[in-house]
């Protein structure tokens, strides 16, 4: 498959234009603007839903569900943030569009476990958003591996990777963790825990380095101590980056969708070099 940009992002050109999406915004111009671009970049027709009565009339009679909601966080009809509330109560994952931006209202649109947000503060907004959808509805491609010996550990990263539309795996210790890895060749990122019982991080990572290099796999370790020699000593085992629980869910995503990236693009290069040889 091609593969193009889109803000400096690359994906597979599968085609996009079978997806529903909805966007909720009454502005005029940010309803054209954004309906322009992602038919130029994604080919994709969106349903702008200008009120909340439309929106939930779009959501509740369409022949099949949408497949992703933009919104803004008010509409007329749902001037306390309704609107939202309503598409994730419907299932519907949701990235936020939004003009109006704090900290009170960051904590509030991801307390309900939003996809994304996009804030209306520059040129490039329009763009950003576009980016968004492109990965929400190509992530599906990746196959992310989890490795932690904490069941509820697990089921977090599990849950928010998922919101992500990313498909995963899990696993409770590092002997299952390079199981896994033989018997699911797709996966291309692994996400582990720095302490666990059998083979800690450090050690998985160099077990996997000697099998796995970074152009096939990408790692990312993770851990709740506070010693920061831990992320100097993980990436010389191996791993590609670095994260200290508790995550910030922005840094968290962000590190992912560029660990993956980076991936992508590496891939793709030694592709376009063995058709060259």
């Amino acid at each position: 498959m091609s593969l193009f940009g889109v803000s400096g992002m690359y994906y597979s050109g599968e085609s996009l234009q079978q997806h529903r999406i909805v966007l909720a915004e009454d502005s005029n111009l940010f309803s054209a603007m954004v309906s322009k671009r992602l038919k130029e970049l994604l080919d994709i027709d969106v349903i702008v839903c200008r009120d909340y009565e439309d929106l939930q009339f779009s959501v509740e009679n369409a022949s099949f569900p949408a497949a992703l909601a933009i919104s803004n966080i008010n509409l007329p009809g749902a001037e306390n943030g309704e609107a939202l509330s309503y598409l994730i109560d419907m299932s519907v994952p949701t990235i936020v569009f939004t003009g109006t931006f704090q900290e009170s209202t960051r904590e509030t649109i991801l307390s309900k476990d939003i996809v994304d947000y996009v804030i209306k503060d520059s040129v490039f907004a329009v763009d950003m958003l576009a980016e968004s959808v492109c990965r929400f509805l190509t992530n599906h491609r990746h196959h992310v591996l989890i490795v932690d010996d904490s069941p509820t550990a697990r089921a977090l990263l599990t849950t928010q990777l998922k919101r992500y539309n990313f498909r995963t795996s899990s696993a409770e210790s590092g002997a299952a963790a390079l199981d896994l890895l033989k018997k699911h060749p797709d996966i291309g990122l692994m996400i582990t825990d720095y302490n666990m019982p059998d083979i800690d991080g450090f050690e998985l990572t160099r077990r996997i380095r000697a099998a796995y290099g970074p152009h096939q796999l990408r790692i990312i370790g993770v851990s709740s101590s506070d010693n920061r020699l831990l992320s100097a000593r993980f990436l010389k085992a191996g791993g590609n980056d670095f994260m200290l629980r508790p995550f910030v869910n922005e840094e968290f995503y962000c590190r992912v969708n560029q660990n993956l990236d980076t991936l992508t693009k590496i891939q793709t290069l030694g592709a376009k070099n063995i058709r060259k040889a």
